[in-house]
């Protein structure tokens, strides 16, 4: 799987927090973490690391006869696809008109600026 293409669901973004934060992670222990932080039940986080495993996106193994549950994707991938589709879809395309807008409706400290044009520097160096 290309982990730079996948498109994670809010409700699969759950599950991956979930596991990202820290893994491996029993089903009862992302049973308890996904009632604490969003208040699903059993049977909904069951279903979903099901779900969620036949996809590919995580893998399930069993140990002692425990089901234990991994992310098969990379945090970092999930919001980098997340953040493309984001900007394709609102901006369409232009990450010069996203950081217009921010900068339109909020107030950047000089910190902030500086560190936009150290990210500009570098991404003309890269060219």
């Amino acid at each position: 799987m290309n982990n730079n293409e996948v498109m994670l669901t809010p409700t699969e973004w759950n599950v991956m927090e979930c596991l990202w934060e820290s893994f491996p992670k029993t089903g009862r222990e992302a049973c308890e973490y996904l009632s604490s932080s969003v208040g699903w039940t059993r049977s909904t986080t069951l279903t979903m690391l099901k779900r969620m495993s036949d996809k590919g996106y995580i893998r399930c193994e069993e140990k002692d006869g425990v089901k234990v549950y991994s992310p098969l994707i990379k945090r970092e991938d999930a919001v980098i696809s997340e953040t493309r589709s984001f900007i394709d879809r609102v901006y369409k395309g232009s990450v010069s008109m996203l950081i217009s807008h921010l900068t339109q409706k909020q107030a950047l400290s000089k910190d902030e600026i500086d560190e936009l044009y150290e990210i500009l520097r570098k991404a003309e160096e890269k060219k």
